[in-house]
């Protein structure tokens, strides 16, 4: 029996001291030897650190702070680059527990804190000691506040106390930045090269792109910029940089948190390509050829690519159909009506196009994003234009900007002629179209139209050329003089 007591003594003098089997070790800010980053184009980034830690033989807690406040903690990968074998992490926690102002006042509850407040007479301060009974803040994010502090004084209770609170320390749990904690296994003692890989969001990029036109819109230089975005929570110093850039598919998570954005740009260099271009899968991959710095909270630009003189075109398209029958396009309980579609959009909108070739000193796929298109006045000042989207745009492919409708060119469409016959499975109409140029010069353009009725048609007589875009789209080239006027019209027959 005395052997029991003495065996069950043993067991809880050891119960009482479990961190002398599991010391705890820390990395700190200066032990990230380098980083490389990844960033797509879906808010979405890879972070690969290298970082030197110091590890006890045996189980030890490991924490590793400045990490991303948006991290993806199940894509978490660590390796010893020491000894791979000798480390194993046997249990991770992200802890994200930060202090602020109420989540502080409610590791008090219930004890005692310090009131400062003025004598209104001496204007000295003195203190008051009182038990917190309510903090005055919810536990949901809906119902923020609940009515005020409350604090015991002297057996009485005060709402919404008046003077300063002072708070004796911060309270244990609470930290002041996101960090992980593992729980290590590691049989060899001593420091090791470590390898941290993990996924996080709020690093995003996007590209942006700034044309000037030439005096006749025959030529363009264009600048494509990188806009760096870092909302993540922690900074990236000396950071190797690559870029993905394409439709890559992502299981969409709802961690996605709001930040405050700072802007800066950086100058950068000119001379060779900043960023190199490679194939990654089915996307491409642009990769800085220096180390760069990425701060918390701010949007840096990097240049992608510059093309000067690059030959251009302008291109006014009237597109005449009505945008309230674009909704009725080939439904079938509207296409017989001989009232619809007699409406028409009066505005013709103009273009700019370029051709994205190495011989302009473009030629490398151009990542989507907005294209901002300026031009000198008269003074010579450069005034913005216009700007348009575009999409990923491999080399050697035609670039088209929407900049907006022209003021001195007006089309007109018009219904001229209805018959349906064959019990109604037959339709045919005959559509009058007229653009007129008010500029002091000669202008072309390209009228196109849509069978918007049926797909199975056939237009039977026009007074111009025409040309078969596609099965929805049909164009005809106008060409009209210094104000003057051109007529379009054409009979289209649709069956069904």
């Amino acid at each position: 029996m005395q052997r029991i007591f003495g065996m069950l003594a043993a067991a809880a003098v050891l119960a009482a001291f479990p961190a002398a089997s599991q010391q705890r070790a820390s990395t700190a800010a200066s032990d990230r030897t380098s980083v490389d980053l990844t960033i797509y184009n879906q808010n979405l980034s890879l972070i690969r650190e290298e970082r030197t830690i110091t590890l006890p033989r045996g189980q030890s807690r490991l924490v590793i702070p400045d990490i991303p406040s948006t991290i993806d903690g199940t894509s978490l990968h660590f390796l010893s680059l020491t000894d791979a074998a000798a480390v194993r992490v046997l249990e991770q926690s992200y802890q994200y527990d930060l202090a602020h102002q109420a989540k502080l006042m409610e590791k008090y509850l219930g004890k005692e804190i310090e009131i400062v407040r003025t004598d209104p007479v001496t204007e000295k301060e003195y203190t008051v000691r009182g038990r917190l009974i309510s903090t005055g803040y919810g536990r949901q994010p809906s119902y923020p506040y609940l009515g005020g502090m409350v604090l015991e004084v002297e057996g009485k209770l005060e709402i919404n106390p008046g003077g300063r609170v002072v708070l004796p320390s911060l309270p244990e749990g609470l930290i002041l930045k996101p960090q992980l904690e593992w729980l290590v296994s590691n049989t060899r003692e001593g420091t090791h090269k470590a390898e941290i890989s993990y996924l996080a969001g709020q690093l995003s990029w996007m590209c942006n792109y700034v044309a000037l036109l030439n005096k006749d819109d025959s030529r363009l230089d264009l600048t494509g910029w990188v806009t760096l975005t870092n909302n993540s929570g922690t900074s990236f110093k000396d950071a190797g940089l690559k870029l993905v850039a394409g439709d890559v598919n992502i299981v969409q998570e709802e961690f996605d948190r709001s930040m405050k954005m700072a802007r800066a740009m950086v100058a950068e260099e000119a001379g060779a390509p900043q960023f190199k271009q490679t194939d990654l899968f089915e996307y491409k991959l642009y990769s800085l050829q220096r180390k760069t710095d990425i701060n918390e909270n701010e949007t840096k630009q990097i240049e992608l690519t510059s093309g000067k003189n690059v030959a251009s075109r302008k291109v006014f398209i009237y597109d005449g159909l009505g945008d309230q029958w674009r909704m009725w396009y080939r439904d079938y309980s509207y296409r017989s009506q001989g009232s619809f579609g007699q409406q028409s959009n009066p505005k013709v909108g103009v273009f700019v196009t370029f051709r994205n070739e190495e011989k302009s000193g473009l030629g490398i796929p151009l990542p989507k994003g907005k294209v901002r298109v300026y031009k000198r006045d008269d003074d010579g000042k450069e005034q913005f234009v216009g700007e348009d989207l575009i999409d990923h745009t491999p080399k050697d492919e035609e670039v088209r900007l929407y900049l907006g409708n022209a003021f001195d060119i007006v089309g007109e469409r018009a219904q001229k002629d209805f018959r349906s016959w064959a019990s109604g499975r037959v339709v045919e109409e005959t559509i009058e179209i007229k653009v007129r140029n008010h500029k002091q010069e000669q202008v072309e353009v390209l009228v196109y139209e849509h069978p918007w009725r049926w797909s199975q048609w056939e237009i039977t007589s026009s007074t111009g050329k025409w040309e078969k875009v596609d099965q929805t789209t049909v164009k005809f080239p106008v060409t009209i003089a210094r104000d003057g006027e051109a007529t379009v019209k054409y009979t289209i027959r649709y069956s069904w």
